[in-house]
Order: structure tokens, then sequence, then C-alpha cells
């Protein structure tokens, strides 16, 4: 009795990409060919587009069985599709996440895949060189410094949502249940034998990126309130810092008064204390109202998103 090849899914997360969808099959198609002794599964995750790729999705699970779609009710966020492909899983010795731009090559699949056939558990990938702006690039490896400094895990500069996963992680990464999710940072958080495998990425052949400015500053965001306590602690420091100052200015004021001609009014004493406390106040309710609003979000306990439709799927 032959037995029976694993089989490994690529998880695809969509938002927009009517124009790139049959291209990253085709590339896909032609990596599978090159890696023996699996077989291959393709999840799209459409995110709620406003453009027809769900449709092209749709027509290509039609035209080949190994292509699954799901289709959620609205735009969640990138962070929860790939949560929703992650549970879309059932039976798969591994899992690659891969976006359909090919700005993750296919290429790399068979590195990849050789990697974790060595025992690795996690296979990650680390991007060499992308055409950014430089505000961006500077934006990128301030995020690196701040979050490898100050939080409670460690993730390489420049490493990527594509990456694969051996079965256990990903049966380990669906016991997560909080809302506010940093994809990256869940998988690093957990540990696992883990390796790297690097990449360049070639520029978009259609379309642009759905991740701008706002966007990414909502991840960088969400990822410091998941994972650190720095926000609350340069309040606290903050605080100190103001104290100190306010002290250090009060005292120049009464040693001014005493012992020069110079004048201040009861006012004055109460503006220079009252700017400086009021601004420390505002620093710490600012804070702890991100902070609360985390805790409101797990607390409703709100689906993490909603299945529109499947293809596929049982």
């Amino acid at each position: 009795m032959t037995a029976r090849k694993p089989t490994i899914t690529l998880i695809v997360p969509v938002y927009n990409e009517s124009a790139n969808i049959r291209g990253f099959m085709v590339a896909v198609d032609h990596v599978f060919s090159q890696v023996d002794g699996y077989n291959w599964e393709t999840i799209f995750i459409d995110d709620g587009s406003t453009d027809d790729s769900w449709e092209i999705i749709r027509a290509v699970t039609r035209e080949d069985p190994r292509v699954k779609g799901v289709l959620l009710s609205r735009n969640f966020g990138k962070e929860v599709a790939l949560t929703a492909g992650a549970e879309a899983v059932n039976g798969s010795a591994a899992v690659i996440f891969i976006d359909a731009d090919l700005q993750h090559p296919p290429a790399v699949i068979p590195e990849m895949v050789a990697k974790w056939e060595d025992g690795f558990q996690i296979v990650a990938t680390r991007r060499l060189s992308i055409k950014y702006s430089r505000l961006r690039r500077l934006g990128s490896r301030l995020f690196y410094y701040m979050l490898n400094r100050f939080s409670s895990i460690k993730i390489e500069p420049y490493s990527t949502d594509y990456r694969l996963l051996d079965r256990d992680v990903l049966d380990a990464l669906k016991t997560f249940e909080e809302r506010t999710r940093f994809f990256r940072g869940l998988i690093d958080w957990m540990g696992f034998k883990k390796t790297y495998v690097e990449f360049s990425a070639p520029e978009r052949d259609n379309g642009c990126s759905s991740f701008n400015f706002n966007r990414l500053a909502t991840m960088a965001i969400n990822s410091f309130t998941v994972f650190s306590l720095l926000p609350l602690r340069i309040t606290g420091y903050l605080g100190i810092g103001v104290m100190l100052l306010t002290i250090s200015l009060l005292a120049y004021m009464v040693v001014s008064h005493i012992f020069t001609e110079a004048v201040y009014t009861a006012q004055a004493y109460f503006m220079v204390f009252n700017t400086f406390l009021f601004g420390v106040v505002l620093a710490a309710m600012g804070m702890i109202a991100l902070y609360i609003g985390h805790i409101h979000t797990e607390v409703v306990r709100r689906p993490l998103y909603i299945v529109q439709e499947k293809v596929g799927i049982e």
C-alpha cells in the first residue's frame, strides 16, 4: 500500500490583488513541480476586497481542485486574515504564509521546505532589499530597535510574514485568543526551533501596497502595547523627570528671588507647576487609555473575523 504524501498548505491573504492572483498561481505551480514528495494546496483569504479578487479566486478554484478560498465579510486587516488562514487548515504537515503580490518570491519555497526537512519547525524569511522611501526605512530601523530593546520578544530586523510553520507550531498558534495581533511577534514569542532564509523582494508588477502609513503606524503601536510595557514606563519616567524639573525650576525661582532683585508672583509659581503637571497627566491618561482599550477589546470577545463564504472548504 502506497503511503499518503504529506500536505503543505500555502495561506495567501488577499486584499485587492485581482491583477496578481493568476500570475501568483503560475509561479507557485512552477515551484510545486520542483518539490517532490508532497501534496500541495493553496488557501486564499480574501480580506474584504473591493475589486473582483473574490470572483477570480472562485474561478481559480474551479480550475484547480488544490485551490480553496475564504471570503471575509469585510476588511479585518492582514494580521486577522493570516489567522483566518491558519484556522482554515486541516491536516497539513506544514503551512507557508505568503503574499499574493509576488514580493514574497515563491522561488524561495524549495529552500524553506529543505530547512524544514532538516528539523527546523519555523522557517522565517528575511528581506535583503526592497525599494522603500528613506522615511519608511528609517521608521523600520527605529521600530525594530525599540521593539527588541524594550519588549519581551526579539524580532529579527527585516523579517517578514513569509514563513513556514510546522504542524506543531500551527497547532500552538491556534490556541492564542487575543484580538489585537502582531503575527510575527506571536510566532517568535512561542520559541520552537527556527532558522531564516534570505531573499530580495522584486518590484510589484501590478497594483500598489495596501500598507499605507496609517496601517504601518497602527501595527507598530499594537506591537508595542501587546508585547511591551515601555509606553507605561515612559509615562512614569516622564512624571519623575517633570517633577524633578519643576522642583529645580521652583528652587531657582525661590533662590533668585531671595538673592537677586527678581520678583515672581504667586501666579507665576502656580503656572510653572501646573503646566508641567498638566502635561504629565495628559501623557499618563493617553497611555493608560490605550492599554484599557486593548483590555476592552479582549473582554468584549467579539469574533476575530466573520466568514461570508467558503469555496472548496467543508
